[in-house]
């Protein structure tokens, strides 16, 4: 279910050992990731878990969440928050709103099972590669490398006494 307009964009953190999470959020914290994730997904539909949903614990503005789960009894009464209960109905919601709004772009905004679920659509990452290792509950599954090819990186030297990280953008090939 690849569209040619539309590109598919997971955007993650992820720590040497694949680390994404821990107790229901990340880590570590690195103010400028946080900065790079809204200027990424300002305005555009995004896919997630419903555990990543409550963990930010509302909608983000400017964004309309698609929250994907299983519990068929479960809901949020929001104008910008649209449940679905499997990763083809997420993606196909998705599509639709972002030409709706005029925007070839949907973020698939995690957590690892909802990155593994998608990854047959995704069509481009946008890591931010933290450079240390964290004790977790959630990790990244690994992606085929021969799938994926890099296209940026900006390497960072954390400025809080944090870990040094690098925004990485990866595409599929083709």
């Amino acid at each position: 279910m690849t569209t040619p307009d539309m590109t598919r964009t997971a955007v993650v953190a992820v720590s040497q050992n694949h680390a994404i999470g821990r107790d229901g959020w990340m880590p570590w914290d690195i103010p400028e990731d946080l900065k790079r994730f809204k200027a990424l997904t300002s305005g555009k539909p995004m896919i997630m878990g419903r555990v990543t949903f409550e963990s930010i614990g509302k909608p983000l503005p400017g964004r309309t969440s698609i929250v994907v789960t299983r519990d068929k009894n479960w809901s949020f009464d929001h104008e910008r928050v649209i449940v679905c209960h499997d990763i083809e109905s997420a993606i196909s919601v998705a599509d639709d709103i972002a030409r709706r709004d005029g925007v070839n772009d949907v973020i698939i905004a995690g957590g690892a099972q909802i990155y593994r679920l998608a990854l047959p659509y995704t069509t481009r990452y946008e890591i931010t590669e933290i450079h240390a290792t964290f004790e977790a509950d959630t990790f990244l599954p690994p992606l085929p490398a021969a799938e994926w090819q890099e296209m940026r990186r900006e390497n960072h030297q954390n400025a809080e006494n944090g870990p040094d990280f690098s925004f990485v953008t990866l595409d599929k090939i083709a």
